[in-house]
């Protein structure tokens, strides 16, 4: 068996092997890859395992090295899951054996892998919870099984006369919420290129929608992605001033529709820490959260690292980002974002 780095001859099999693969997601494909090369310029360590030509396994790995935020190795950035793929727990090993050398090569802080199920021998935080939940064939069927307090939500939505819009004629409305709704949360957004390059790179498998109040205004928007039989929505923003329309609930609503009709099974809404905002309002609509096991092997630090906006030293930062000028956080936040991994 043979650990190397990926070239260009290897990618449409490392593609093929993802896709193949149970536990292969959007996150591990060679596009994710593409995007974040070409809008930040992060050095990547793509593994792969060959056994006699043939692909065994593949770990994605970027290098992130922020003054702020410190150097880590990450699998994979600006990701819910990356961690490694294999056909066999030797695999997996010889892999992750790989990483670690590297990350110690790099002088690396810690290496850390968003994985679905925990790895024996890795420490692990246990902060991000996936919800996702079977899409019934028939959309009316989807509503009836939205519990009764967020289907009235729904309702409200519709009720209030909102409409969705999706394509990528819908972009700069989609960013201008975005960037609005990032400041809302006291987050660096990113750069308007960032998400372009999910439009371009993906294509068809990703898509911009704009949810607007009935005077056409833009108040909530989300960016999704289908990948093999499900649809998620990834990054989403809405208008705090326009929350008693309940246009969260129903722009996903609108998204499950649209998933429905596209043919997917599965609606993934995604990751949200424990005790938030996102994580209450996901269980509201009956989802169950599943932990993600988000893992680390220490080499330069001495312990687990805390980038999460939920840590107590970026109150205050947050607190001042909200109350900064909508064109001062697009022009300083990008920069900071792109750390954010």
């Amino acid at each position: 068996m043979e650990i190397r780095l990926l070239s260009g001859a290897d990618i449409k099999a490392w593609d093929e092997y993802v896709c193949s693969h149970p536990d292969g997601t959007i996150f591990h494909l060679t596009k994710w890859k593409q995007v974040v090369d070409q809008t930040f310029g992060h050095s990547s360590y793509y593994l792969l395992a060959a056994d006699q030509g043939r692909i065994s396994g593949v770990l994605p790995l970027f290098q992130i090295r922020s003054r702020l935020f410190g150097h880590f190795l990450v699998s994979a950035p600006f990701a819910e899951l990356g961690g490694p793929l294999s056909d066999r727990p030797e695999v997996e090993a010889k892999l992750l054996e790989r990483a670690f050398q590297i990350g110690e090569e790099l002088a690396c802080d810690y290496v850390e892998l968003k994985n679905k199920t925990a790895i024996d021998g890795l420490l692990t935080k246990n902060l991000y919870y996936n919800f996702s939940k079977e899409i019934l064939p028939a959309p009316e069927d989807n509503l009836l099984a939205i519990p009764r307090k967020s289907r009235a939500a729904v309702r409200k939505g519709i009720s209030e006369g909102l409409m969705t819009y999706f394509g990528n004629d819908q972009f700069d409305d989609f960013y201008e919420v975005m960037a609005r709704s990032y400041r809302q949360l006291g987050t660096p957004i990113f750069p308007k290129r960032f998400f372009r390059a999910f439009l371009d790179v993906f294509g068809n498998d990703a898509e911009v929608m704009v949810v607007r109040s009935r005077e056409g205004v833009p108040i909530g928007c989300v960016l999704s992605f289908y990948f093999k039989d499900r649809v998620m929505p990834y990054y989403a923003g809405s208008l705090w001033e326009y929350r008693r329309l309940c246009p969260n609930d129903f722009k996903y609503w609108e998204l499950m529709k649209r998933g429905c009709e596209r043919g997917c099974r599965v609606f993934d809404y995604g990751r949200s820490k424990v005790d938030t905002g996102s994580f209450s309002f996901k269980t509201h609509w009956g989802f169950e959260p599943t932990p993600l096991a988000y893992q680390y092997r220490l080499i330069g630090a001495s312990q687990l690292p805390n980038l999460s906006p939920t840590n107590p030293r970026y109150r205050r930062k947050i607190e001042i980002w909200r109350r900064m000028p909508l064109a001062l956080t697009k022009l300083v936040g990008p920069p900071l974002a792109k750390y954010l991994a």
